[in-house]
């Protein structure tokens, strides 16, 4: 995901409750490309930026890319190309530049299976990032493996058993911008132990924490996980009645329009998950299912607004 500005923007719990129930009934499908795969640098030419901890890259893991390239390129202008090396996996991409990977992996006969966006984080050294993981109680769902041009990764889950990669790219992270629309622009965490999992992902990614609990509904975990000076994600509780609800990770895609994005979206057959509404910066943002199953959100940001970490 190139975007990470800012966002100390959230979601509480209640609102979410579609979106748990959603993803509460299957495993969730999770592969990596082949070895052989060529993947693209994030940034060209290669810059020495590192920002650990932001949000720099997301994969669609689905049982029909050709159906999600049909759907994701309608909604969101998303162009589409073949990588060398592995048939089963392509690149998406907006006026040209990557922002994200189609992974086609088949959902065995019988067993159900939840397709999911994976969100990759930055860190310095994948290694490092999937040992440090482990010792403060993740799992490693696929072993750091090295991808000529794009860098290191590893597929990881936290204590909670939310999914997620990381990253330690080849050419330096992509720098901090407002994203356009059709790009990512926001990520938010959900949990059954937000105070846990602060320690945790501090501990992975060296974030600042704040909590916001204070400035939302009474009883609501909230916080920010920040870095370089930048909210770089959020992290909120599961529902009270959350015991078979999937923690997770969902990212947002920056749109002109909510409302009409959402009705274009479940035209072409999308589950609306969260109704639009407003969020507390004043623009609105909506949750939905892809055709397939896969939640993302879609969220209106003013070129105006300012998504410095909170002071």
């Amino acid at each position: 995901m190139i975007q990470s500005t800012l966002s100390p923007c959230s979601l509480i719990p209640r609102v979410l409750c579609s979106v748990m129930m959603f993803l509460s009934g299957a495993a969730v499908l999770h592969a990596a490309p082949s070895a052989s795969v060529v993947l693209p640098a994030l940034t060209q030419p290669a810059s020495a930026e590192h920002h650990v901890g932001k949000v720099i890259w997301a994969d669609l893991v689905t049982p029909d890319v050709a159906e999600a390239k049909r759907f994701y390129g309608a909604l969101f202008g998303w162009t589409f190309r073949e990588v060398p090396g592995d048939s089963n996996y392509s690149l998406a991409l907006l006026n040209g530049e990557p922002l994200a990977g189609l992974f086609q992996k088949s959902q065995p006969a019988g067993q159900a299976q939840q397709p999911a966006w994976l969100t990759f984080l930055a860190v310095r050294d994948a290694d490092t990032a999937q040992a440090a993981a482990v010792r403060l109680g993740g799992k490693v769902l696929a072993k750091s493996h090295n991808y000529p041009q794009r860098g290191r990764q590893a597929i990881l889950a936290d204590p909670d058993g939310a999914m997620f990669a990381v990253l330690a790219a080849q050419g330096g992270d992509p720098p901090d911008y407002l994203p356009e629309p059709g790009e990512w622009i926001w990520s938010s965490l959900f949990v059954k132990d937000p105070k846990g999992e602060t320690e945790f992902y501090k501990g992975l990614c060296d974030y600042d924490v704040y909590d916001l609990a204070s400035e939302g509904e009474s009883g609501a975990q909230h916080y920010i996980l920040s870095g370089d000076n930048y909210a770089r994600a959020a992290l909120n509780a599961l529902p009270a009645d959350s015991k078979r609800r999937r923690a997770h990770w969902l990212n947002f895609v920056r749109v002109t329009d909510v409302a009409d994005t959402v009705q274009k979206a479940v035209g072409m057959g999308a589950h609306l998950l969260v109704e639009p509404r407003i969020d507390r910066h004043g623009g609105r943002l909506a949750v939905l299912a892809d055709p397939s199953g896969a939640p993302f959100g879609v969220m209106e940001w003013s070129d105006t607004d300012s998504k410095q970490e909170p002071q």
